[in-house]
């Protein structure tokens, strides 16, 4: 059986999606929605799919999933509203800006039993999930520590940073998942600290540019994290995990990975631009994952509690860094 799907949100994210169920032939995007006519007609004359209203892809019964690429502030609503009508569900993170409006959805998605899968990408990636494997096959014995680098080449424009929810929501919120996803305990204290060094503008609509992170889990494993908005040299995306046992990292990807040695020494190419290049692969892994679920009647993973515990870990980052001190989560 095929898996008819329904993309809603045609710009930068939703033309990724696209392309990532049109790879795959177990799926079909039969149709797209979108604010902006001219993007929503780009995608489908792509595709081969039809332009639709959301209206009349919830209505559609021959649609199984949606695909939520709208912005952030429609994630919960558009959740919920194709929870209630059967279909199974795509989003990209995160839920809501606010936890608790987030918490809410989560709870009445689990009423309908709809299957929901939180867009976290970055745990497809084939690089990272070696890590995990490395981790899961016992090759560096008991995880103690995590460090995760993560630079993006340049500060996001000041009208995407008023809507963004802040750096720790929008940017972090990736990082915090990843920690999970290696540490293999949840977190039970964030200890943040952030800065304006990059863009004043940034600092001047209250949020932060650059950020150092300290997680910690109840038996004491911890994960530190290093962002930035500014990485001259590229897309910084590295990963360490320290055990009993030794260790396992994950390098910085290049488009082209090849060394060239003469006598000025040695030089690399320049590493990925950002993040639509550089995974690639993660986005066609997590639809490729999402489409096993459904055939398989599995629960997706990352799911929309996942969501929720990050967006959680978020707010506490936010709440250190202005209480100048570690604050203690339950989750």
């Amino acid at each position: 059986m095929v898996t008819n799907l329904a993309l809603l949100g045609a710009g930068r994210i939703g033309k990724v999606h696209a392309k990532a169920i049109a790879e795959d032939k177990r799926a079909k995007l039969v149709a797209v929605a979108d604010a902006f006519a001219d993007a929503a007609n780009a995608i489908a004359e792509t595709s081969g799919c039809a332009v639709r209203t959301i209206d009349e892809i919830e209505a559609d019964q021959s649609i199984h999933a949606v695909v939520i690429c709208t912005p952030t502030n429609t994630h919960a609503d558009l959740i919920e509203r194709f929870a209630r009508a059967g279909k199974a569900i795509f989003c990209e993170k995160p839920i809501d800006l606010d936890v608790a409006r987030a918490a809410a959805c989560v709870e009445a998605v689990k009423k309908t039993g709809a299957k929901v899968m939180l867009g976290f990408n970055r745990r497809f990636d084939p690089h990272f999930r070696a890590v995990r494997q490395a981790i899961d096959d016992g090759k560096i014995g008991k995880v103690e520590m995590v460090t995760i680098t993560s630079r993006d080449p340049g500060p996001p424009p000041a009208e995407y940073v008023k809507v963004s929810g802040g750096i720790f929501r929008d940017m972090t919120i990736h990082d915090f998942d990843m920690a999970r996803f290696l540490l293999g305990e949840e977190v039970v204290s964030v200890m943040a600290t952030a800065s304006v060094l990059v863009d004043p503008k940034i600092g001047e609509l209250g949020d932060y540019d650059s950020a150092s992170l300290i997680l910690t889990t109840a038996s004491g494993r911890q994960c530190v994290i290093s962002n930035s908005r500014r990485a001259s040299y590229g897309y910084d995306q590295r990963i360490e995990v320290h055990g009993s046992l030794g260790s396992v990292s994950a390098e910085n990807q290049r488009p082209v990975s090849i060394e060239i040695a003469t006598k000025d020494g040695y030089t690399r190419p320049p590493l990925h631009d950002f993040f639509m290049t550089r995974y690639t692969a993660a986005y066609a892994a997590e639809i490729s994952a999402f489409i096993d679920a459904l055939e398989k009647g599995t629960a997706p993973s990352p799911s929309a509690e996942d969501g929720l515990i990050a967006l959680t870990l978020a707010d506490a980052a936010v709440q250190s860094v202005q209480k100048g001190a570690a604050v203690r989560v339950s989750i």
